[in-house]
């Protein structure tokens, strides 16, 4: 316990006493003073440290007689000492006065063998400043102490679950902020349990819904980075039904580098309430496809491509081209990865023959939109890439829904003019991000998905010398658009919390796993392959809002419990949702040497018949006929089902105008 902490723990427990003790507290310190300045006075009278003799215990015995009831009939001891003012310094020196002409005139003008006659002078002056600067003192010590233990008693009550090193670490760390009152630890280890550390008790986790009401827990900060997602899951549960607010530790990872401080404790992520354990990756396939070769990825300023980037570019290849159609999202990334890979290469001084340093990384930030196979083919000829990510794409489904034609182009074509522009320019492999949102797609966007995987199933299966594969799974967290943060904030500001309908679930995977998971998959494709990753058990969205409000302290808001704090509500699905997604159209996927990424066979159409295909839906896109595009989507990907009315904003906009002018030309 530092300085201030034991100063201010003495002043709250002195603060605390019944007024009863606090006047005697000082009635005893009044009369240590009368019998100290009586002995100063006798020292400095006879010019030497006197040793006390009995006879001086008469002037003692005076001083205390004549001093505590003055100052009792003055109201010294009614007064508040840490509010003492100006008025309780006045009646303190109409009390000393008294003192002080009693006290001369017993000792000095009458006097007492023994005791010399200016001690009846020097003490009461001595006094005077003595107690005068005893209530000054308390003054200042008890007022600024008790304004501190008043604002530390406002402040969250917080308990550490875990008292290992991290949680002794994250202790100290709170002991030295002002923004959180440490009241103990949990733990699970009955060894620990009962015992103090730095001062605060280890409480068992069965004491907590106790512990909250008699000590006014509000926060619980989880200190436990070395545990499993399934534990840490167990612990959740058991912490979710209680008023209190959860916040999480970063893993052990994160604590290698040094100290836990304050800022290390962050809300709890989505990532902490699905119990996934994650599986490290094979370095091998990590490195197979990029390690020293010329990698490009599009959509290298999106959520997942630059992810990509930045595994990518942990693996040391020679040159990393950074496809983006987004100015910002181009420079954002750009700037990253030239923070993250140290030295910047120049590729001009690489195509001039330059000395490059054998472990450098050549960035190439390159505006460019995937549907200009000019510009495409320019850049495939001009690096010739080994490897090919292609993760630019329209993903947010409703903006796809109300805007198909751009969907379907940037989706579609785009794939096609990548695809084509490697297969020109000899590239190695060829990776498409995909999502389950192409399996029996109810939408426009997962229909565009399914079609970009046919164009290079199809092209798989023409001769030539490059690898296509596809990499296909659910929602990323983190990504524009993730649930977990607009949720996060809809509770901060007190709800409600907005769903498009109470049973929808989807399946969750974080950025950094699902490209790493890209990156290996790819380098396992033998041609056309269709990869699809493990993404663990779906979850259902009502759940997780449910969970995400009651870590946060709070209670949902519902029918049957009008006194909750956030509300969920539904809107209804939006064009093209639907409430499940899969991940295989087929059956029997195939296991692979990664326990996480299945390989899955499905159907598709040679190219000299889908290539007609293409011809046909190009033509009505050219003619914007938005009606006649889904119906050729419904002819040639499996399972697509359209949910709703057309909704495109231009069709229906031309529909409104055109109508009124062609019932006029009826009449």
């Amino acid at each position: 316990m530092n300085n201030r902490d034991s100063d201010t723990f003495a002043a709250t427990a002195l603060l605390d006493m019944p007024r009863v003790a606090k006047r005697l507290v000082a009635l005893a310190v009044d009369t240590s003073l009368c019998v100290l300045t009586v002995w100063l006075a006798l020292c400095l009278r006879l010019e030497h440290w006197v040793r006390l003799e009995p006879v001086h215990g008469w002037a003692m015995l005076g001083s205390v007689v004549l001093a505590l009831p003055l100052f009792i009939r003055f109201g010294l001891y009614r007064a508040i000492f840490r509010y003492a003012g100006w008025n309780a310094m006045i009646s303190l020196v109409q009390a000393m006065a008294l003192y002080s002409l009693f006290y001369a005139t017993l000792f000095t003008v009458i006097s007492v063998p023994g005791v010399p006659r200016t001690v009846g002078v020097i003490q009461p002056m001595l006094l005077m400043a003595f107690v005068g600067f005893s209530r000054v003192a308390v003054r200042y010590w008890l007022g600024g102490l008790y304004r501190l233990a008043l604002q530390r008693k406002e402040l969250p009550g917080v308990l550490i679950y875990g008292a290992g090193a991290a949680g002794r670490q994250l202790a100290a760390a709170l002991a030295r902020g002002t923004e959180h009152r440490l009241l103990g630890f949990l733990d699970d280890d009955d060894r620990l349990q009962g015992n103090s550390l730095d001062g605060r008790t280890v409480y068992p986790p069965t004491a907590l819904p106790e512990l909250i009401e008699g000590l006014g827990i509000t926060d619980i900060l989880l200190a436990l980075p070395s545990i499993t997602h399934q534990r840490r899951l167990q612990v959740l549960e058991s912490l979710r039904h209680l008023p209190v607010r959860v916040r999480t530790m970063p893993g052990m990872s994160d604590l290698a580098a040094g100290r836990v401080s304050l800022s290390d404790v962050r809300e709890l992520d989505i990532e902490d309430l699905l119990g996934r354990e994650p599986v490290t990756p094979d370095a091998m396939l990590l490195q197979r496809l990029v390690h020293d070769k010329v990698v490009l990825i599009t959509g290298a300023g999106g959520s997942i491509g630059s992810e990509l980037c930045r595994q990518i570019a942990a693996c040391r290849p020679r040159t990393l081209l950074l496809v983006e159609n987004s100015e910002f999202a181009l420079y954002q990334i750009h700037h990253e990865l030239t923070a993250l890979v140290g030295a910047q290469v120049d590729p001009l001084d690489v195509e001039e023959g330059g000395v490059v340093p054998p472990m450098a990384v050549t960035l190439v930030p390159l505006l460019a939109s995937v549907q200009d196979e000019e510009r495409m083919a320019q850049i495939m000829q001009t690096w010739r890439p080994h490897t090919v990510y292609h993760a630019a794409a329209y993903k947010h489904v409703p903006l796809v829904e109300h805007n198909p034609v751009q969907g379907l182009r940037n989706n579609v074509w785009g794939t096609w003019v990548c695809a084509r522009s490697a297969q020109a320019a000899g590239v190695g492999h060829f990776v498409l991000i995909s999502t389950d949102k192409a399996v029996r797609p109810t939408n426009i966007m997962g229909a565009s998905k399914r079609m970009a995987e046919l164009v290079l199933q199809a092209l798989a299966a023409e001769p030539g010398s490059t690898t296509f594969c596809m990499v296909r799974f659910g929602n990323v967290l983190g990504s524009s658009g993730s649930v977990v943060p607009l949720f996060r904030q809809q509770i901060k500001n007190g709800g409600p919390i907005t769903l498009t309908h109470p049973d929808i679930t989807r399946y969750f995977m974080t950025i950094p796993e699902a490209a790493q998971l890209v990156i290996q998959a790819g380098a396992m494709a033998q041609g056309g392959d269709v990869f699809v990753l493990d993404m663990g058990q779906p979850v259902r969205i009502y759940d997780l809002a449910k969970r995400m409000v009651e870590l946060s302290g709070l209670q949902v808001k519902t029918a049957l419990n009008l006194t909750g704090d956030v509300e969920i509500q539904t809107t209804g699905l939006r064009p093209g949702e639907k409430l499940y997604e899969e991940l295989l159209i087929g059956d029997n996927p195939q296991p692979t040497q990664h326990p996480r990424i299945l390989r899955a066979r499905e159907e598709f159409r040679p190219w000299s018949e889908f290539q007609q295909t293409l011809k046909t839906l190009d033509e009505a896109l050219k003619a914007q006929d938005v009606p006649a595009a889904r119906a050729l989507l419904q002819c040639c990907v499996q399972g697509y089902q359209p949910t709703g009315e057309v909704v495109d904003w231009v069709h229906s906009m031309s529909f409104h105008d055109t109508a009124p002018r062609q019932a006029q030309r009826l009449h």
